[in-house]
């Protein structure tokens, strides 16, 4: 069987070190030549709540060969249809694709190697690139857990194999109703990484400050309610059920939920949003394919998500230059 890690960046590249620390075979890719460079010649070297150095094996897309029966994909979504349509040629016949994305991009990965070939997974930690080779995890070791599942209702033949790779780095849920644990990460991501990135901070930064916290608590009220709208149960993480904990009906309920956001995100509090790292090199965000999701989703339904419109709206202001990352956009709220 062969693996590979397509787009092998802060994520990736930490993914793929543990696998191969723990035993497992797997190939990382990037078009980044230097970080493949540097993979090469001294390995993955993993930063931060963990460290070690791990030597991977490492190449660029144009090195691809052959056909993969497992793909993890780990670019940004902005081009998934090229990317995957590039992917398509170096899997095998029965391979899957593994989506480690942000968002809900099963849907358009299984329209083009069809839903059968495609497993989405949901992780609950975070990582920074720090430079070529080097990778921080920015979140606790005991946090390194994977929720596996699919759109699909047949089973994938696949699914076993993946769940053992995985488990190489941590515990591995398989979960029935995927969807709705896509919209507890995709809840997660819009409020923390979005405003986080308003903010130009960390998501305990946004969870700290008052003004950005309650802001952060409209985002995530905001998802429940459209989900609930929609008919969505949204599944808990790591066994914390984010609707019990954060949901309100009252004004004590609002108080108490607001005092839980920063002990709620304490693992993950140095984490830094990828779309900040976007923004500090330049890059264009998935905000389109996070916060952009809940207000595509509100309008399907018709239900208004202004807190979701005003994150994407500010955000397209930072990358074209008119705003800048930083708590002066709370005012904008």
């Amino acid at each position: 069987m062969r693996s590979a890690i397509y787009g092998a960046g802060s994520l990736g590249t930490i993914l793929g070190a543990f696998i191969t620390k723990n035993g497992g075979q797997i190939d990382l890719i990037n078009h980044n030549k230097a970080h493949v460079a540097a993979l090469k010649k001294d390995g993955a070297k993993v930063v931060g709540t963990l460290e070690f150095t791990q030597k991977v094996t490492a190449l660029t897309d144009e090195e691809m060969s052959g056909k993969y029966d497992i793909i993890f994909l780990l670019t940004k979504q902005q081009k998934n249809r090229e990317v995957v349509t590039f992917l398509k040629d170096f899997l095998a016949e029965d391979g899957v694709i593994v989506t480690l994305q942000n968002g809900i991009p099963e849907l358009l990965i299984g329209e083009i190697v069809g839903e059968d070939h495609v497993l989405g997974c949901t992780v609950a930690w975070g990582a920074t690139m720090q430079g070529p080779g080097v990778c921080e995890l920015t979140s606790e070791p005991d946090s390194l857990t994977f929720s596996l599942g699919s759109l699909s209702k047949k089973p994938n033949p696949h699914m076993d194999e993946v769940k053992a790779l995985l488990e190489l780095m941590g515990p591995v849920e398989i979960d029935q109703n995927f969807l709705g644990t896509r919209w507890s990460k995709l809840l997660i991501n819009a409020s923390f990484s979005g405003m986080s990135t308003v903010c130009g901070t960390t998501f305990g930064g946004a969870a700290k400050d008052k003004a950005s916290r309650k802001i952060v608590q409209g985002i995530i009220k905001e998802c429940i309610d459209v989900c609930a709208a929609g008919g969505i149960k949204i599944e808990p993480i790591q066994g914390k059920d984010i609707v019990k904990l954060l949901d309100y009906h009252s004004g004590f309920k609002k108080w108490l939920s607001f005092q839980i956001i920063p002990i709620a995100i304490k693992k993950h509090a140095l984490l830094k949003a990828s779309m900040l790292q976007d923004i500090e090199n330049g890059k264009k965000t998935e905000v389109d394919a996070i916060n952009g999701v809940v207000c595509a989703y509100g309008r399907k339904i018709g239900f208004p998500t202004p807190y979701n419109d005003k994150v994407v709206e500010i955000i397209h202001k930072i990358e074209e230059g008119e705003l800048k990352a930083s708590f002066d956009n709370v005012k904008l709220f």
